[in-house]
């Protein structure tokens, strides 16, 4: 029996096992969070100025393709996995060990992670709120929450498509279309669904669009239909993109938690001199006074 297993049994007879402390260094948990938020913040800021987003205030963000949705999310994933291990392993080198701990490798280890662990929750949902505070900030400032009825969640995304409805060479000056678009949108929007365009919403908004722009009924009717038909393709777009980016968004944070718990594991054992596992034996060259690995 060695020396080391006889501390151990020491340490678990004396009972200092089940009494050490079980405390969360929050400075150190501020500190990770706080790194792996300024690194996803350059990340996602340089993804977004090559081009890997699937969304943008110009109405072609729609014309993405499902290959640059993949790329996006996979470039989400990435930044996740860079961001978390940063903020995770400087959560884990600079949490001050239990000097209880000290001969309990898996306590150790799992008090690390748990602070790693601990920094990629609060790096979450600070981000989570900034973007809720944004988000409200935007919609606060939109001109379409002037009233009610003038609001539609169709006018963002289908715009381009509400222009070309109700354009007119001349129109009377001081024409106010909020409404009408707004009417127009939400109809369109039942373009995407399984029985689409209602006959009777179909004839009013023809009905509309000859008001409006002083069409002939025929040309009317074939400007409606033709729009509708590009409503449905936008939306499908829309969808199959909001889809694979929520998803990547849901994998890169939970990818992001196990490498936060295991950045912070190598972090503290940085911080105390001892070899990497196994399974982390080559980010040991990192340490500058690297130990041989344990022969078993």
């Amino acid at each position: 029996m060695t020396v080391e297993t006889l501390m151990r049994e020491e340490v678990i007879e004396g009972g200092l096992a089940a009494e050490a402390p079980r405390t969360i260094q929050w400075s150190s948990v501020f500190a990770g969070a706080l790194a792996a938020s300024a690194m996803s913040f350059i990340l996602i800021g340089f993804g977004l100025a090559v081009g890997l987003g699937v969304s943008s205030a110009s109405p072609t963000w729609r014309d993405a393709s499902a290959a640059l949705a993949l790329l996006s999310g996979l470039y989400l994933i990435i930044q996740a996995i860079v961001s978390f291990g940063f903020g995770g392993y400087i959560a884990g080198r600079t949490t001050r060990p239990e000097p209880t701990l000290t001969t309990i490798e898996d306590d150790g280890e799992r008090r690390d992670g748990l602070h790693g662990l601990t920094a990629w929750a609060l790096a979450v949902l600070a981000g989570a709120a900034l973007l809720a505070l944004l988000g409200a900030a935007a919609i606060d400032r939109s001109p379409m929450r002037s009233s009610a009825s003038n609001t539609s969640a169709a006018e963002p995304l289908l715009s381009y498509e509400l222009d070309k409805l109700f354009r007119a060479p001349r129109r009377a000056p001081n024409t106010d279309l909020r409404e009408a678009r707004a009417e127009a949108g939400r109809i369109l929007m039942t373009s995407s669904s399984h029985s689409g365009v209602a006959a009777d919403d179909r004839t009013y908004l023809v009905q509309q669009v000859a008001a409006v722009t002083g069409l002939a009924a025929p040309d009317a009717e074939k400007r409606v239909d033709a729009l509708i038909a590009d409503a449905k393709t936008a939306i499908n777009r829309a969808r199959r993109n909001s889809i694979i980016v929520a998803f990547s968004v849901a994998a890169a944070t939970l990818i992001g938690a196990a490498v936060a718990w295991a950045a912070a594991v190598a972090g503290g054992r940085h911080r105390d001199g001892a070899p990497l596992p196994n399974w982390m034996a080559s980010a040991n060259r990192f340490h500058r006074n690297p130990r041989a690995m344990p022969v078993p």
